[in-house]
């Protein structure tokens, strides 16, 4: 079919006074645009019915699949507005290519990259006003694309109607602290996800299991949860919403290997990439609980940091456990290899250096 996402303007939407005052407050999540983008798929039409209408309640029959089965993924990625007020995305192929990962390990259909990117185009085509000038700060307009099982049916099998939808919020830090280094909490109790299981996809039923955890981690004043390896609870696998990275004092980058279990961020491999530049050795591989805390209260560990689309890059300062223990990294957490690292993918986004890679799409 040819994507086309037309465009009904939502009758009512918010003055120009009250979307400054959005703008002039941003939170993370708090706020949407005027419009999302619609879209169905059918067992037996297939895609069908692509849109953008007015941002509005889904009605949803009490039989609809996802509700009682869990059958959705979605996707995180950013518009960025530059200096010169043109819009622009980051990667968003490599999110279009994920989304069809978690997709297919989910059994909901595959949506062709030239719709997930023609739908952001479309949305930003008359909500392109929502995305903040990010003069004095890191603001952007978050993008959530998500598909989910829309038939009425409470037999368990996959379901033979899905929505596609994409709605879009505007956005300051992901953490009120900015770049501050945070306290993580690392649970031996739960964890997130298990060999064989859904953790490569992004779905919400990982973030779920993730919740309890998270609830522990801000009880003793963390801002995040550390998982370990289902099977043996030694390895370091990934936090809540971010992957985990260390920095070695003989230079290597090193992060847990992603085998099923793991998100691949594409932050994460943005990362993986621009290490070299720094100086550094990027390493993928095991990497046990003991080798972290070990490292870290050895020194051999320089510095830890989480990553993703919504926090960018965040500097880890302090490991709790559940024991008790405290394994607090050198200097703090605030090191110069993840600041740097941090402020080079900033400045690919924004535009404030060149784009060598050709990771940005301008978008408006």
């Amino acid at each position: 079919m040819t994507w086309t996402f037309d465009v009904t303007p939502n009758p009512q939407p918010r003055s120009a006074a009250e979307r400054a005052e959005v703008l002039g407050d941003l939170g993370f999540g708090k706020e949407f645009t005027d419009h999302m983008a619609l879209a169905t798929w059918t067992l037996d039409g297939g895609w069908s019915d692509d849109k953008v209408v007015a941002y509005g309640p889904i009605t949803l029959d009490p039989a609809t699949a996802v509700l009682h089965y869990g059958q959705e993924v979605f996707e995180g990625l950013k518009a960025y507005r530059h200096e010169d007020g043109s819009i622009w995305l980051f990667r968003p192929e490599r999110n279009a290519e994920r989304f069809n990962r978690s997709a297919a390990r989910l059994g909901l259909p595959e949506l062709p990259t030239e719709a997930f990117l023609k739908s952001i185009e479309q949305l930003l085509s008359v909500d392109k006003d929502w995305v903040p000038d990010p003069a004095g700060g890191e603001s952007s307009l978050y993008l959530r694309p998500f598909m989910f099982a829309s038939e009425a049916f409470v037999g368990v099998r996959a379901s033979h109607h899905v929505t596609y939808c994409l709605i879009a919020s505007p956005a300051g830090p992901y953490f009120s602290t900015g770049v501050a280094p945070v306290k993580i909490w690392v649970t031996n109790k739960y964890s997130r996800a298990g060999r064989g299981g859904t953790g490569a996809a992004k779905c919400g039923g990982n973030y779920a299991s993730s919740l309890l955890a998270q609830q522990e981690a801000t009880e003793h004043g963390c801002a995040q949860v550390l998982f370990a390896d289902a099977g043996t609870h030694t390895h370091v696998e990934e936090l809540g919403g971010m992957n985990i990275f260390v920095v070695t004092t003989d230079g290597e980058l090193v992060t847990p290997q992603a085998g099923g279990t793991i998100l691949e961020g594409v932050t994460r491999s943005s990362i993986l990439e621009l290490a070299t530049e720094r100086g550094l050795r990027p390493v993928e591989r095991e990497f046990g609980m003991s080798e972290l805390f070990e490292g870290v209260d050895s020194g051999r560990i320089a510095e830890v940091f989480a990553c993703g689309t919504a926090a960018v890059i965040t500097p880890i300062g302090e490991f709790l456990t559940e024991s008790g223990e405290t394994h607090t990294v050198a200097g703090g957490g605030t090191g110069e290899h993840t600041l740097g690292l941090r402020q080079t993918l900033l400045d690919i986004q924004y535009g404030r250096i060149p784009d060598t890679r050709g990771w940005t799409r301008r978008i408006a």
